[in-house]
């Protein structure tokens, strides 16, 4: 029979699963195949580097010879082949390995190469280690901001306590002015104030919150003998400094 081409449709429409018997123009059609890529392997022309390679790991793997004259000066001297060196045998038994340099590169560019990789790591790692300070800094910030309005607010709300319960004991006192405007709990604006009121409300929004509540706590002890933190009115000022813990929240608590 006519040979056919084992490329044409004939041959690639056979089934070749696995398990199932081959035609046997197809077997022989991929076993020539097979060994025309191995003849084409063994006429290719090796390059340079692959014959010196060869060459190399020809070398290295075949023992050293009475030939060499370094293993016949350790012959000399009481060594044996395959026997390790030194006077207890302490030593090595193969050769240090070659390390062969087949790149372009200068000397010290792997060095080099090593080091700028070392240098980027440590960055990369200040770079981290920068950046989650940062974070733990921004969440001190945070608690400390969160901390400072609960005290505002809770310093707020003493306030109008304060202010509420100076405006009953002034009242109680028939005292219809107080002393100071904030004292009291402001009044709903019913008319337009006139420049110096706005004059004073502008000096009276310099004082802090905590500012006020000091000021206001001191004259409701002065004056009328009143803790706001015990919520006590005491008969006079030696039972008030007798019986009061202080004058701040930080003494009731």
């Amino acid at each position: 029979d006519e040979e056919e081409d084992y490329m044409s449709d004939l041959f690639l429409k056979q089934d070749v699963r696995p398990g199932l018997p081959m035609a046997r123009r197809v077997k022989e059609a991929i076993q020539k195949e097979e060994k025309q890529k191995e003849a084409n392997e063994k006429n290719r022309q090796k390059s340079i580097k692959e014959e010196e390679k060869e060459r190399r790991d020809l070398v290295l793997k075949s023992a050293l010879g009475n030939e060499n004259k370094g293993f016949t000066l350790l012959q000399k001297m009481g060594y044996k082949s395959g026997q390790a060196l030194g006077k207890s045998g302490e030593g090595i038994v193969e050769p240090i390995p070659l390390n062969i340099k087949t790149g372009r590169s200068g000397i010290g560019h792997e060095e080099l190469k090593k080091r700028k990789a070392e240098e980027k790591l440590e960055n990369y790692r200040q770079k981290l280690h920068m950046k989650k300070q940062a974070n733990e800094q921004a969440a001190d910030q945070f608690r400390v901001r969160f901390k400072n309005k609960q005290e505002e607010r809770k310093m707020e709300g003493d306030l109008r306590k304060s202010q509420k319960a100076c405006q009953q004991l002034d009242m109680q006192k028939d005292i219809d002015v107080p002393k100071e405007s904030w004292y009291w709990l402001e009044p709903e604006p019913e008319d337009k104030k006139d420049e110096e009121d706005k004059e004073q409300e502008f000096t009276i929004s310099d004082l802090s919150v905590s500012e006020k509540l000091h000021l206001l706590t001191a004259y409701l002890r002065q004056e009328h003998f009143y803790c706001v933190w015990c919520g006590t009115t005491y008969e006079g000022s030696e039972d008030l400094s007798s019986n009061c813990p202080g004058d701040t929240a930080a003494d009731h608590d």
